[in-house]
Parts: C-alpha cells; sequence; structure tokens
C-alpha cells in the first residue's frame, strides 16, 4: 500500500509519510512539521556561536503563517528574517532581539501573508548533505524573506517603535 502524499499548506511540499493530515497550529501537514524537528535536532545539535537554528526556525515560520497561527509566530519571524537578511543579524543576535522584543509588548499586528511559495523549503534543507546544510538554511531564509518583502518597511516601523532599530 502506498503512503499518503498530502500537500502542506504554509510551504507547498508534497512528501509520502505515515503522518497523515495537518498541523492546524502550525499552518502546515504532519510530515512537514516532522521534518522542521528533525531539522531542529542537527540545528541545536550543533552548539554554534552564529545560532544557525534561529534562521531555519524563522523562515519555517514565515513560510508556514496562516490564518490560524497566533500573530506572535509570524511577527518574530519577520523580525528575524529582516535583522538576518537587512542587518546581517546572527541567529544569536536575533534571539536577543526577539527576547527585548518581547519584553515591550504583547500585542501583534496581523502581517498580509505573500500567495506565493518560497523556492525553499525545509524539505531542500533536509535532503541536502550535512556539510551544506548551514549553507542551505541560510539560502531557505533568504528565500523566505524575499517573499515578505512587501512588509519590509512595516517590520522595520515596528523595530524602530519597540527597540529603536
Amino acid at each position: 500500500m502506498e503512503q499518503p502524499r498530502l500537500v502542506c499548506p504554509g510551504c507547498g511540499i508534497q512528501i509520502y509519510s505515515d503522518l497523515e493530515g495537518l498541523d492546524r497550529d502550525f499552518n502546515a501537514s504532519n510530515s512537514c512539521r516532522s521534518l522542521f524537528y528533525d531539522l531542529s535536532y542537527y540545528t541545536l545539535s550543533l552548539r554554534d556561536s552564529f545560532f544557525i537554528h534561529q534562521l531555519a526556525v524563522d523562515a519555517y515560520a514565515a513560510q508556514h503563517s496562516g490564518e490560524r497561527v497566533k500573530p506572535i509566530a509570524t511577527t518574530f519571524a519577520l523580525v528575524g528574517l529582516f535583522l538576518v537578511n537587512e542587518r546581517n543579524y546572527t541567529g544569536k543576535q536575533v534571539q536577543n532581539a526577539h527576547m527585548a522584543l518581547a519584553k515591550k509588548s504583547k500585542v501583534w499586528p496581523n502581517f498580509s501573508a505573500p500567495q506565493d511559495k518560497a523556492w525553499l523549503t525545509v524539505w531542500d534543507v533536509t535532503q541536502s548533505p550535512n556539510e551544506e546544510r548551514q549553507g542551505m538554511i541560510k539560502k531557505w531564509n533568504q528565500s523566505a524573506w524575499a517573499l515578505w518583502l512587501p512588509e519590509k518597511e512595516n517590520v522595520a516601523a515596528l523595530l524602530k517603535r519597540y527597540l529603536d532599530l
């Protein structure tokens, strides 16, 4: 019997998996979410000073933004994408910015999600060889940000308002 194939509503990947259904809290298929968990184990095991894990978290969250996703998840993903791609922050610097931002507000804006899907996904990253994976995470992060560029000024205004960045 062939395994079910489900399209992820967030990033659009289609993979065969025993994990049926959708993870509605993350606007993702369960199989896509499982791939992200596997990638998270990998990135956290690196214990790198750049903290590449944060780039993966933000790219994934930005690609899986949706109606049922909490506004804080999308806001923080876009803040991370902006800081990495527009200000050359490291993942660790983004994590610190997230912590500072969390102290400033508990109400977050709703951003207009892009209609297009990114050209790289968690699938592409997990299929890359280990020696290329960190570079793929950075490319994935860039591809996610490229789709959200129409929100660039809104993200910049939020950072200026709350963190004077």
